[in-house]
């Protein structure tokens, strides 16, 4: 997930969905939430209650990873892009596509508005990834804070991620200049931010997903194919986002590629497609997936 949410067009909440512990995750953070609102109710023993009932043992290595790979492989995955873009966009295309078979399986129905879902979602999506805004220098606090609500979605949210959601607000620029010079205010208000927002929005996202299971899951399939805007391989890849204020290159042009960069972005696009259908095909089933699936096969 830590790798995923380092390129511009991938989503670790995608990832997690492959994987088979998006419910699950989602569920955890639903839990956290609530702690945090029976804090501010200054309700303590409720606190205390659902802050142990979080299923540590996974949040906590979860967490872990995610850190890790984000520290480990920025340098390297932002180096890929920016040397191989159309070959590394082949690849993350091929991700998307695979996870995408994949969520369709866990559909409880498969009915003609489920895929009416899928393309209407969808076909909004690839409109409004193509809209960037100019680059931020400075930011005022509450630019910070807004930021951080809003692209922390992209973790429990498949089909977009928290780096092109930034992109998209002209915050990118911003947020990696503070990471790099240890603005602690900037990075903490962003913080805060993050926090608020994974509260409300997976509250809202959980109580979606109980009650009407198969829309949102149609929805959150309708971004992934969506996205596929930001991943496709040609003109150059998903763009390489600069860390100066002003300095962007776009990642949404659409071309046909060159007899020259076709193969390869093609085969690494199908290699990672079959990757991850293998994958899931030999993964220990979440409980949550292993109920889903009961009455379909992936």
């Amino acid at each position: 997930m830590g790798a995923a949410d380092i390129v511009p067009g991938v989503s670790g909440g995608t990832i997690a969905l492959v994987f088979g512990i998006y419910e699950r995750l989602l569920r955890n953070v639903r839990i956290g939430a609530q702690a945090l609102g029976s804090l501010v109710k200054f309700q303590p023993a409720q606190f205390l209650k659902r802050f142990l009932s979080i299923e540590w043992t996974f949040i906590i290595p979860l967490g872990v990873g995610l850190l890790i790979a984000i520290a480990s492989l920025t340098s390297l995955i932002d180096r890929l892009l920016d040397e191989r873009p159309e070959e590394m966009a082949g690849f993350f295309f091929g991700l998307v596509a695979g996870s995408i078979f994949v969520a369709v399986g866990l559909l409880h129905r498969r009915s003609g508005s489920s895929y009416a879902i899928m393309a209407a979602v969808g076909a909004v999506a690839f409109f409004l990834l193509g809209f960037q805004s100019t680059p931020s220098g400075s930011p005022p606090l509450w630019a910070f804070f807004g930021a951080g609500a809003i692209a922390i979605c992209a973790m429990i949210l498949p089909g977009i991620s928290g780096s092109f959601l930034l992109l998209m607000m002209g915050m990118y620029a911003a947020v990696f200049t503070a990471l790099h010079d240890r603005d602690i205010v900037s990075i903490g208000v962003f913080g805060l931010g993050t926090i608020v927002g994974l509260a409300l929005f997976s509250t809202a996202l959980g109580w979606l997903l109980e009650h009407h299971h198969d829309v949102l899951l149609a929805s959150l399939i309708g971004l992934m194919l969506g996205s596929f805007r930001l991943l496709w391989p040609w003109p150059n890849g998903v763009g390489i986002i600069s860390e100066e204020p002003g300095e962007s290159k776009s990642g949404t042009g659409l071309e046909l590629p060159t007899a020259d960069n076709f193969v390869v972005p093609v085969l690494l696009a199908v290699g990672a497609c079959v990757a991850v259908v293998v994958i899931t095909r030999f993964m220990p089933d979440d409980t949550d997936r292993t109920e889903a699936q009961q009455s379909v096969s992936v």
